[in-house]
């Protein structure tokens, strides 16, 4: 399963993720002439600022299995790509009843008008996934803008196995710089984290 996987630490809420999902959610497709369009074209990801300084997290939908919003919504505008496994909203069956944004548990949907709609009234808007460049291999426009790899797109397993090698060598790398901590109590163990170490450092001699 393909999907957008958030790393917030790497976050630097830039905002560029939330212009270039409005761009590529306009009529235009163009950074410019989008600017000009009625009504606006908007973001279906959104930047929070975070507790502390210098945190944020882009918040976008999940497209759960089984999703609520589709589970609930009285018209039959949430449906889901089977082909892509993406949650879409057919804005010109929305009547804007707010019950998608109500039990979404990630508060991902918001209310305004759309060009697709066809009228003036709000219709959900909601992440589609970039289900038009992903059905042509490409990555979601979110992703293809992301310069500190905040967010990357491609099989879940595959990138929590990244994460999860990372977490592991931060925790390693604290062990290791904690006073007292470089004997172990076990000469086996103390023998093979040097042989590490020692690894470790050919390999940042080599070109």
């Amino acid at each position: 399963m393909k999907t957008v996987f958030v790393d917030p630490e790497r976050c630097i809420g830039c905002r560029q993720c939330e212009f270039a999902c409005a761009v590529e959610a306009s009529i235009s497709k163009d950074p410019i002439a989008a600017l000009f369009e009625e009504p606006p074209p908007r973001t279906r990801i959104h930047v929070e600022a975070g507790p502390t300084m210098n945190t944020s997290y882009p918040n976008r939908c999940r497209h759960c299995d089984p999703a609520p919003c589709l589970q609930v919504c009285p018209t039959g505008a949430i449906s889901r790509d089977v082909d892509e496994d993406l949650v879409l909203v057919d804005q010109t069956r929305c009547i804007g009843c707010a019950m998608c944004a109500i039990v979404c548990p990630f508060d991902a949907v918001t209310f305004h008008p759309a060009a697709a709609s066809g009228n003036e009234h709000p219709v959900a808007i909601t992440c589609d996934g970039c289900v038009h460049l992903v059905k042509q291999g490409l990555e979601p426009a979110c992703v293809a803008v992301c310069k500190v790899d905040a967010l990357v797109y491609g099989e879940i397993n595959e990138l929590i196995a990244e994460r999860r090698v990372g977490d592991a060598a931060r925790a390693l790398e604290a062990v290791a710089s904690t006073p007292g901590a470089s004997g172990s109590g076990s000469d086996s163990v103390d023998a093979w984290r040097g042989f590490g170490t020692e690894v470790k450092t050919i390999e940042s001699r080599e070109p």
